[in-house]
């Protein structure tokens, strides 16, 4: 019974009052979901000799396979392995492990464990830039983690420390590997991560076992003078293919910032290159300095410039070139040239990266177009029959930018031209690799044009302008929509190079550093001021992001969370996107202590916090006033439906691993299971890379023909065989070769019977059914990352939107049409077509979409399957959703009504001519009651041949001819 009197009242409403502030100030996820944690986690990777060890961490560097597991595999005499087989296994292991906010991450991985947690991992290879020397295709491997006890000392009788351990799988070709962690659904609710793990080809293992440097010497002092009022930069790398990333412009210090984990944690190198004096009558140069102005990665190498000099350094990289091609120290090329400035290209082309570097000096007008093949480097002087200036004949011109098309195998350069007549003017000029030709593509007005309160104004020339010159400073190509940027002082936009509209939401009076490209709809905007703006493609608002209403809100607030990411003090280094995110790397000073942070740019809540800051009213309810807000959003509800079974259109293959089953109560496993699993994945990963069929149906499965032959051991039915227990006949016909289990004449059930009685050898189980390939992916409730269309081929979901205002139940329909409309942007429509058809659900105040995305048969430059693909895309956008729709998540808000689909058109990766043996011999055997031999068996081999011996003793008739399969992998171009 509770105690009565005014004390006790009083306790009781400011307990209430503060349950009730709490709910409020709490996200909104919080309310539906009871007792839910911040959780998040966290993988490290650790070698052989560290598994078990608390806080052990290692460097993913060793690239060679292991011998050390297979002396494992000779203790398994009772296993279904094939014991003249030699197993191998990778060097590392994923160490993975929880946390939440404000508790103990041993407790909460325990408590886990007992709950029935385990974490599943799915890695994702990157398709190699070379695919000359190597398979492209787009594999993944899905592992659950194994409980492991750590080996520090314990008073505990069952466990005090322990982590779950992955292998961690490296591919011949790859060198970036993307690692999603999930939960099986079992403990507590842990939003899904993502890490990436690549591999550093600039580290070497030195014989004490340490890890030095190749580039340079490692530092360890991040003095503030190399980040306090230093401008940002823009980092420069082949999306998607570069392992490590790199920083220059650390103020008069030949250093980098050195990162092969995208910043989570990084590295301050000092290069080990003679900063040699190059300055001359004919290569001007007015100062001297250490910095390290550009920096670019590609897969294998890295460049950098040093004043006027271009260095480049190759890591040491075997699952690349299958050699030790690393370079010794910087190589110095171009030594003659006087090198103003390197322009990067994002994209590789046709099995190689490309870099450009602008000259100055002797060269003006000329470009330095670098191509990297296989780790090789090699430069070719551009134009190649006279330089630019004379090819737009003018006397005086100098390129300020250069982009490269790798699809039209074109370079668009932006000029500037010194006329002695006139003012200087600038033009983008437009040079065909192949056909050597030059011609001038639009010239840049003079001044800026007056848009009279426009968010945008088409350029044609007739409009009028302001007084403030356009300075044009560089260039952004996005090869997915064609979106060209021009940008300066201002920001110029087109689709076809040539016809240009003005964005006016960009202040003229700023000026634009670099610009940041997600290549997925989103664009970041840095200026000489250190402003961030962003820009949705596809729309013409531009949005500051800082400084700005919004982020002051956003930084009060993670001022009061007690955030370690913010500081009072703090200057950005640089800005880049990640999985489709924008982050900043900052340095941040606090308590006079400085340090290097990594963190999310939140522009879905920041732009949120405005729309609530500019677009509120106050209304009067009889005597006081009442808070109301206005949303633009046009619907409230946006879902995607019907969408397809994945694998056909990413082209992505996934196999499935689980660890052994261990004999131990507490389900722990020990150095040998997990010596056991390392060795199963790599096998089953090594049958993958020798069995090249990767398509077409489950045939095709390196390790699906061992499963048939056992069915067919252990079923025999027809004709009066006996059904059920062991054949005495010998297996038929024998499995093809390199299974991941040996063609053992025991049945699966015999060794399921000896775990189930605590009598396998080594206390491990190998279930045989536990490595598979996986052929039904189910779509999950978004568009995939890309897709590829081929020979008429067709994507289609559809899009339910709920409008925002609800219709009367037998209103008009056209009403509910009119308030949610959905456009489809095609980058480029000549290739491809889209069809939408529209269903309105008037009594649910909806609309659905029907979208179905075609190939028009009409593109296609393909030669073997997976070159030559043509980048193009499709972007879906409800009209008046850009900036003002979002949908709240367990991970922050996230903007709605605007899909980008990069779409891949040409004979996508792993198609080929495939030809059904299996289903060829069984037809045989129902129709004619007896197989068909081939001449030569070979099981790698579909047998055309064949002979119809009874055919032939009965003399000539007419035999049922076996069907040829065509699936829907095809195409007439592979090999």
């Amino acid at each position: 019974m509770s105690p009565a009197g005014p004390a006790w009242l009083r306790l009781r409403v400011l307990q209430a009052l503060w349950a009730l502030l709490v709910v409020l100030l709490a996200p909104w996820r919080l309310w539906a979901i009871k007792n839910t944690q911040e959780c998040t986690w966290q993988v490290v990777l650790n070698n052989f000799e560290t598994v078990g060890k608390k806080d052990a961490s290692d460097r993913f560097v060793d690239q060679e396979p292991l011998y050390t597991v297979d002396k494992v595999f000779s203790l398994l005499v009772d296993a279904p392995i094939d014991p003249d087989e030699t197993y191998l296994g990778f060097p590392y292991y994923l160490k993975i492990n929880y946390s939440c906010k404000g508790e103990s991450s041993e407790a909460l991985v325990r408590k886990g464990h007992l709950t029935g947690l385990k974490p599943v991992v799915l890695v994702t290879f990157q398709s190699p830039v070379n695919f000359h020397r190597w398979k492209i295709e787009q594999l993944q491997i899905q592992m659950e983690a194994a409980p492991f006890r750590s080996r520090e000392r314990c008073n505990a009788e069952e466990v005090c420390l322990m982590s779950w351990y992955t292998p961690m799988p490296i591919k011949n070709g790859s060198v970036v590997m993307r690692v999603d962690v999930s939960s099986n659904g079992l403990g507590p609710f842990i939003p899904n991560k993502r890490f990436q793990v690549n591999i550093n080809g600039f580290l070497e293992r030195q014989r004490d076992n340490t890890l030095q440097f190749t580039v340079g010497n490692e530092l360890f002092n991040l003095i503030p003078r190399y980040f306090v009022n230093v401008p940002s930069r823009p980092l420069w790398y082949t999306v998607d293919q570069a392992p490590v990333f790199i920083l220059g412009g650390i103020p008069e210090e030949k250093a980098i910032l050195l990162t092969d984990t995208n910043f989570k944690d990084f590295f301050l190198v000092e290069l080990s290159i003679d900063s040699c004096w190059v300055g001359s009558f004919y290569c001007p140069q007015t100062s001297f300095t250490a910095t390290i102005y550009d920096a670019i990665a590609t897969e294998s190498t890295l460049f950098i410039r040093q004043n006027q000099l271009i260095y480049y350094f190759t890591g040491t990289y075997t699952t690349l070139h299958e050699s030790n091609r690393g370079s010794g120290r910087w190589v110095r090329v171009l030594a003659n040239e006087c090198i103003k400035k390197l322009c990067p290209v994002h994209f590789h082309s046709n099995g190689s990266e490309y870099v450009m570097a602008l000259t100055t000096g002797k060269h003006e007008g000329y470009v330095h177009f670098g191509t990297i093949t296989d780790g090789r480097v090699s430069f070719e002087l551009l134009p190649r029959q006279r330089s630019v200036c004379n090819g737009i004949l003018v006397v005086n011109c100098s390129i300020t930018w250069a982009v490269f098309i790798a699809g039209d195998y074109n370079l668009l350069l932006l000029v500037e031209i010194e006329d002695p007549s006139t003012r200087k003017y600038f033009q983008v000029v437009s040079y065909d690799l192949v056909s050597d030709y030059l011609v001038v593509l639009y010239t840049i007005p003079e001044f800026i044009p007056d848009a009279r309160g426009l968010e945008f104004l088409m350029v044609l020339g007739t409009e009028s302008y302001t007084n403030f010159p356009m300075v044009p400073k560089g260039m952004s190509y996005n090869p997915y929509n064609n979106l060209l940027f021009i940008w300066g002082n201002f920001l110029l936009q087109s689709y076809n190079s040539k016809n240009f509209i003005y964005l006016a939401d960009f202040p003229k009076e700023l000026s634009i550093k670099y610009l940041v490209n997600s290549f997925y709809g989103d664009t970041a905007i840095v200026t000489e001021t250190e402003e961030i703006w962003y820009l949705l493609e596809g729309s013409y608002q531009v949005y500051k992001l800082f400084p700005s209403k919004g982020w002051e809100v956003h930084v009060s607030l993670q001022v009061m969370q007690q955030s370690s990411l913010y500081a009072p003090n703090e200057t950005m280094v640089t800005l880049f996107y990640e999985d489709h995110r924008l982050y900043q790397l900052v340095y941040l000073i606090d308590n006079q202590q400085g340090r290097l942070v990594k963190r999310l740019v939140p522009v879905e809540q920041l732009l949120m916090y405005q729309q609530i800051s500019n677009d509120y009213l106050l209304e009067r309810q009889g005597s006081h006033l009442t808070l109301s807000f206005t949303n633009f959003c046009p619907f409230t509800v946006m879902r995607l439906r019907d969408l397809p079974n994945p694998q056909i259109y990413t082209r992505q293959e996934r196999y499935r691993a689980q660890p052994p089953r261990v004999l131990e109560p507490g389900g722990f496993h020990s150095d040998n299971s997990l010596a056991v699993y390392q060795g199963l994945v790599y096998y089953l990963l090594w049958l993958h890379s020798k069995y090249d069929k990767p398509y077409a149906d489950p045939v095709h499965d390196p390790t699906w023909r061992w499963w048939k032959n056992k069915k067919q051991d252990q079923v025999r039915g027809e004709g009066g065989e006996s059904v059920g227990g062991p054949s005495p006949d010998p297996p038929s016909p024998s499995p093809c070769p390199g299974t991941v289990f040996a063609p053992h004449p025991v049945p699966q059930d015999y060794y399921f019977y000896l775990a189930s009685n605590w009598r396998s050898a080594g206390s491990v189980h190998v279930d045989m059914a536990s490595y598979e390939k996986i052929y039904d992916l189910k779509a999950e409730n978004e568009l995939p990352e890309r897709i590829f269309l081929d020979k008429g081929t067709s994507y289609r979901f559809s899009v339910f939107l709920t409008a925002r205002e609800p219709e009367p139940l037998h209103g008009p329909s056209f009403q509910l049409q009119s308030k949610v409309g959905l456009a489809v942007v095609l980058a480029d429509p000549e290739c491809i077509e889209a069809v939408v058809k529209e269903k309105v659900l008037v009594n649910r105040n909806s609309v659905l979409f029907w979208v179905t995305l075609s190939d028009k048969r009409f593109c296609f430059d393909q030669g073997i399957s997976g070159h030559h693909l043509m980048k193009t895309s499709m972007l879906l956008k409800v009209v008046g959703s850009s900036g003002h729709c979002f949908q709240n998540t367990n991970q922050g808000p996230r903007m709605q009504g605007n899909l980008m689909v990069p779409v891949l058109i040409g004979c996508p990766p792993g198609k080929r001519l495939a030809f059904d043996i299996t289903y060829t011999l069984e037809y045989n055997r129902l129709q004619n009651k007896h197989y068909f031999d081939c001449v030569h068996v070979d099981p790698e081999m579909p047998c055309f041949l064949f002979r119809d011996r009874l055919a032939a003793s009965s003399g000539p008739q007419e035999t049922q001819r076996p069907p040829r399969t065509q699936p829907s992998t095809f195409c007439p171009t592979t090999v």
